[in-house]
């Protein structure tokens, strides 16, 4: 006996037949049948008589609509129950995203969620991949936007959009017009962070398939602002995605040339723990993130930008 069957009887007996029960179920009359006899048998006891006109309860079957009612309440219940707690979301909430990715996506982000989950704490938490790796790992952070890292073994990854990245230069470097071929990335002095940070094997990567090697002329483990810095104070270029800089090439402080001859992108993706509990709250909040980010993108505030449908 299950709350299925006992919520199809209670069905069955309000209607006085089964066809109808079937009908108002969207189910087809053999089922709801084959569920009846499944109840007899399991109470070993006849509930229904059965006529041309419908049927009607039996002592035991009228003995069992009045727990089947409550049963059918209680399950109700429970459901709107977690209704109301998917609606409100979590209690607390965290969120976390690396530099370029966290200036174009925190604040839509807070002000959906805000709208959407009135009674959560959000809290919002910016590091290099490594840092929301960890965070995720141990709870510190609940879902992250993050560049798709090499090992995402322990990661539930939902891809979002994948990002195009520029040539950053000094916007008096007149050499260097709006557009920049991979080939000749060899040729320029480059600051890069260190191996194993995503965006040095992704320069890496790019310069073995295109059979050149790189000239680092200097590494930034630091944040992206010290990168664009180093750049400015002619210190070298660097490979940034068009996100990150808008603000100093809107200024004319730097200049974003778009490199042509190979694909040049990184995916963004969504990510949770695969050790750590979801569950529905958790699964609202990203629909809303994933929904935001779509907006984001769509609205063309999220320059070089196209959408992964997954």
């Amino acid at each position: 006996m299950n709350s299925d069957d006992l919520e199809c009887f209670a069905r069955v007996a309000n209607c006085g037949s089964i066809s109808r029960a079937a009908l108002e179920l969207g189910s087809d009359q053999s089922t709801v049948s084959r569920q009846m006899l499944r109840l007899e048998a399991t109470t070993c006891s006849r509930l229904f008589h059965r006529s041309g006109r419908g049927v009607i309860l039996t002592d035991a079957g009228r003995l069992l609509l009045e727990h089947a009612r409550r049963v059918t309440e209680s399950v109700e219940e429970a459901r709107r129950a977690i209704h109301a707690y998917s609606d409100q979301g979590p209690a607390e909430l965290v969120v976390g995203a690396q530099p370029t990715i966290a200036r174009t996506v925190f604040g839509p982000i807070g002000s959906a969620l805000r709208e959407q989950f009135p009674r959560t704490r959000l809290r919002f938490a910016e590091g290099l991949n490594a840092n929301i790796l960890s965070w995720l790992s141990t709870g510190t952070v609940d879902v992250a936007v993050i560049y798709v890292p090499l090992q995402a073994s322990g990661l539930k990854i939902d891809i979002l959009l994948q990002e195009h990245l520029r040539l950053i230069v000094p916007a008096s470097q007149a050499d260097v017009d709006s557009e920049f071929p991979v080939r000749r990335l060899g040729d320029v002095p480059l600051i890069l962070p260190s191996a194993p940070h995503g965006l040095r094997h992704l320069a890496e990567s790019l310069a073995s398939r295109s059979g050149i090697s790189l000239h680092v002329a200097m590494e930034c483990d630091a944040s992206v602002s010290v990168t664009k810095r180093l750049v400015q104070n002619g210190c070298g270029y660097t490979l940034l995605p068009m996100a990150a800089v808008a603000e100093e090439v809107a200024q004319g402080t730097l200049k974003a040339a778009r490199l042509v001859g190979a694909d040049v992108s990184r995916d963004v993706a969504l990510a949770t723990a695969k050790n750590r509990p979801g569950g529905s709250a958790l699964w609202n909040v990203m629909q809303t993130v994933r929904q935001e980010v779509r907006h984001i993108v769509r609205s063309g505030a999220w320059p070089d930008a196209e959408l992964r449908d997954t």
